[in-house]
């Protein structure tokens, strides 16, 4: 499980590891009813080693035990901001990417557009930066055929950019 997703979604609010788990299936869908359900916690555990996520116990239900709570540390809140900033590309994938979206809108980080919109300036950057490097490629170079396959792959990552767009326009749209 992505840590980055769960810090994502403490970062609305505080919640405990049951919480975090139907939070996650509702934003995930099907992804989310295939996670097992013991990852969370284990996520969480590691979370907290690592000193971005902080835990109290809270009173449970009478006929249950106390129930730890979760949230960030100011770690935690940096790190989750870092991740939701983050523009390299193409990073771990656009699967990852796709994750990126789904929790800034869950945790109430960002619009995911405006995530989309940073992306997309900096593969508009790179596909500037990749296209002049071409052009000074010399006839026959052995250099040119790499740089046609970076041009090409970037423009195909602005068309994948193009569709989450529309994706997530039609989200925000919804009731």
């Amino acid at each position: 499980m992505q840590q980055e997703v769960v810090l994502a979604l403490l970062a609305k609010e505080p919640s405990y590891g049951y919480q975090l788990r139907s939070r996650l299936q509702q934003a995930l869908g099907p992804v989310g009813d295939e996670m097992n359900a013991g990852q969370i916690y284990v996520t969480l555990s590691r979370l907290e080693k690592a000193g971005v996520v902080s835990c109290e116990q809270a009173p449970g239900l009478p006929d249950r035990p106390d129930r730890k709570v979760y949230a960030l540390t100011a770690a935690g809140q940096q790190r989750v901001t870092e991740w939701i900033t983050d523009v390299r590309w193409p990073g771990a994938g656009l699967a990852e990417f796709h994750l990126k979206l789904i929790a800034a809108a869950a945790g109430g980080l960002a619009d995911p557009l405006a995530v989309i919109e940073a992306q997309r300036g900096e593969l508009l950057r790179r596909l500037r930066d990749a296209q002049r490097a071409a052009m000074a490629e010399p006839d026959g170079s052995e250099a040119a055929p790499l740089l046609e396959g970076i041009v090409l792959r970037l423009q195909a990552d602005l068309r994948w950019l193009e569709a989450c767009e529309r994706y997530w326009t039609g989200w925000k749209d919804r009731p």
